[in-house]
């Protein structure tokens, strides 16, 4: 008798554990062929769900207890010395577990343990399955390192648990989920040359505009030319490089054979990926984009009210199945260095991709050699072409030589040097030490104004010193869909030549196109200083020498902690550069920076799979829970404004969809544990165990200002209870 895999919900059709598994195999091997691991994909997917030949899941399909039913698959995998894929199987529900050490008993949730345990008996498996004996790809052969292992373990991890969940979503549906959204890259392409050749061919481009179109015309000609490998752009901001990326990467992706499968666009903040997306979708279509937030991961449960487009979209941020797509940081390199399928699921899909990095330089200090080692790995094994775009190009050379020795970035500005020169269009001014009034007062007496400062309690004071009309407060403490309204006030204001003063936090010096005819920026690293330089006589419509970017220190307010080791290294570079804005002294700068850095590792995370911990060999689980880019946790506050004020109303009632939620996202702000506790402590918060995870709902109006964000001038002891 045929033994079961799954049971339709409605008891009516039935799916073999033969059916699965070989479904699953073919799935797996399609996914693994990319980077060479077919036939390794398709022995383990085979082997994953042996466990359900035993007389205990059977009855588990008939409303019985839970059963471990992967760990026979990994115990067999252990048997033909296969330890890639046993970790994989062991992992396909639970998340890959640590390896472990020998000595490791079987109440042990890593590998070596639950190798140790006895299991029921299911060999009635091989009566109808026989997986060959696959050997690992020529190319991991010769690279036996515990690093390369452990990458290729959590790629084939990723294979194994896609073509699982696809195969079994396909059954219970009855029907095979609607995947694969978009159009082909070649058709992106033709869209990309077609705005292309507008902007090349205007008879009235500025000589900025001009330079922007040399950098795009060498962007388009390496793409199309250029193999697959690393490579940096360096663009002073405000050169265009976004575009000459995506040109790049199009180019580069078609011409290629066989032709790469998509473009995944990395940005380093949440505050920016709708608008990166936003743009995207306007010149390539809605349905070709896909926006993956590090916030946000979809769980698919139930279908909502989503209609059949947005269903795709949610399906394709499971496991970034879409021609382009943007993410975070965040999502990406933490998705890299995961565990659990949630998260690993996307990993087979980054293979034989252009991934483009915009504002490479805010890779994150603590964590930089753990990002540009998977870089490297992805490049050097896995068919991807990685961009490292940014005004400021961060000095990884080095880096790079240690790490993996042999690849190396190839630049594709034609004259970064040049591009400096004569895209120019600032003078720069130290200030030195100014009080909060003084400051106040340059600012009052400018008509049209941008400073930008550390923290976001001192944009809302400077903020609140400013006259009235034409003044703007941007900080996180904003909900997106209020930023978003007052970027767009600040654009019209600027382009009618009206008043027009904005204090900011750093959020606008990321992927912000505005133009200022004068910049402050508070003492921060030259990276910080450049692209706040970068948001003043953006177009160069100015002269140059009447174009101020001024830096200054704030009396009585020391530069953050996290800060500190920027601004030294900036001040060892002016004292060797009187040009700051070259890509020598930029070099210089990031050289010093990284240089006085008791760490680029702070958690020691390729250590880890190099050497073990505490005796634990490929300590996957432990190195997940270490892995986390940004360390101090954040809450989420939501706000009953405009729409969402239904959305709050909605997510009481417990009848929120997710597609709700994520519209509720754009009403919504994130704090720190100690400043949500404050808030909650004053009574300003409205929580229930139905909301989502570490979220609640602003209580009190008056603690949010459209104008200038959430409020944390708490008086404590408002509440009360009832």
């Amino acid at each position: 008798m045929k033994l079961l895999a799954h049971i339709s919900d409605d008891k009516t059709r039935t799916q073999t554990i033969e059916e699965h598994l070989t479904s699953t195999a073919a799935l797996a091997g399609n996914f693994a062929a990319a980077f060479g691991a077919q036939a390794e994909a398709a022995y383990t997917a085979l082997l994953h769900d042996i466990g359900k030949y035993s007389a205990g899941f059977q009855q588990r399909l008939q409303g019985g207890p839970p059963v471990d039913h992967s760990t026979a698959g990994a115990k067999a995998a252990i048997q033909d010395g296969n330890i890639p894929a046993a970790l994989a199987i062991a992992g396909h529900h639970s998340g890959i577990p640590d390896l472990g050490n020998p000595h490791d008993t079987a109440d042990e949730s890593t590998l070596v343990g639950r190798s140790k345990r006895r299991i029921e008996d299911c060999s009635q498996w091989k009566q109808e399955i026989s997986p060959a004996k696959a050997a690992l790809p020529p190319w991991l052969l010769h690279q036996p390192d515990n690093l390369t292992m452990a990458f290729f373990t959590r790629m084939l991890y990723s294979s194994l648990v896609d073509a699982d969940f696809i195969d079994t979503e396909t059954f219970m549906d009855g029907k095979a989920a609607p995947r694969g959204m978009g159009e082909p890259l070649s058709a992106l392409l033709e869209k990309v040359r077609a705005q292309a050749k507008r902007y090349l061919d205007s008879p009235a481009a500025s000589p900025v505009a001009q330079e922007r179109n040399k950098v795009l015309r060498a962007c388009m000609e390496q793409g199309a030319h250029a193999p697959q490998g690393l490579y940096t752009l360096t663009v002073p901001t405000g050169g265009g490089k976004t575009f000459a990326s995506l040109a790049f990467a199009l180019e580069h992706a078609v011409a290629q054979k066989p032709q790469m499968e998509r473009i995944i666009y990395v940005i380093p903040y949440t505050s920016i990926i709708d608008q990166t997306a936003q743009t995207f979708s306007d010149l390539l279509g809605e349905d070709n984009v896909l926006a993956h937030f590090s916030g946000v991961d979809y769980k698919l449960t139930e279908k909502d009210d989503l209609t059949p487009a947005q269903y795709r979209k949610l399906l394709s941020s499971e496991n970034w199945d879409a021609p382009i797509v943007v993410t975070t940081a965040v999502q990406f390199f933490e998705s890299l260095y995961a565990n659990r399928s949630s998260r690993c699921r996307k990993l087979h899909n980054i293979a034989n991709s252009v991934i483009l990095f915009d504002e490479a330089q805010t890779f994150p200090t603590d964590y930089l050699k753990p990002c540009v080692s998977a870089i490297a790995q992805l490049v050097q094994h896995y068919h991807t072409t990685a961009v490292l775009c940014t005004a400021t190009q961060p000095a990884l050379t080095p880096l790079l030589q240690e790490l993996a020795p042999g690849l190396t970035a190839k630049e594709l500005s034609p004259d970064p040097a040049h591009l400096y020169e004569v895209l120019r269009r600032v003078t720069r001014q130290d200030l030195g030490t100014l009080s909060a009034e003084a400051l106040c007062t340059q600012l009052s007496s400018a008509e049209q104004v941008l400073c930008v400062v550390n923290r976001r309690k001192t944009a809302q004071d400077l903020f609140a010193q400013l006259p009235a009309e034409g003044s703007y407060c941007l900080t996180t403490f904003l909900c997106a869909a209020d930023r978003r309204r007052q970027l767009d006030e600040i654009r019209q204001r600027l382009k009618a030549g009206l008043p027009c003063r904005v204090v900011s936090t750093s959020l606008i010096e990321a992927g912000v196109d505005v133009d200022f005819p004068l910049a402050y920026r508070e003492a921060a690293g030259l990276d910080s200083l450049l692209q706040t330089a970068g948001r003043c006589n953006r177009e160069g419509r100015r002269d140059p020498k009447k174009s101020i970017v001024a830096s200054f220190q704030l009396e009585g307010l020391a530069p953050l902690p996290m800060l500190s080791q920027n601004v030294n290294a900036m001040n060892a570079t002016e004292r060797a550069y009187n040009l700051l804005d070259t890509p020598d002294a930029i070099h210089s700068y990031f050289e010093s920076f990284y240089r006085t850095r008791a760490t680029l590792d702070k958690q020691n995370i390729l250590d880890a799979f190099q050497h073990g911990i505490n005796g634990c060999q490929f300590p996957f689980a432990q190195v997940a829970g270490k892995f986390h880019l940004i360390d101090n946790h954040t809450y989420t506050i939501y706000l009953p404004i405009e729409e969402g004020a239904d959305l709050c109303a909605s997510l009481r009632g417990g009848h929120i969809s997710r597609a709700q939620l994520r519209r509720l996202g754009i009403y919504s702000v994130e704090c720190y544990e100690k400043q949500f506790r404050s808030l909650d402590a004053a009574g300003a918060l409205e929580r229930s165990p139905d909301f989502p995870d570490d979220s609640a709902i602003l209580a009190d109006p008056d603690l949010y200002s459209r104008r200038t964000g959430l409020s944390m001038e708490i008086e404590e002891g408002r509440a009360i209870i009832l």
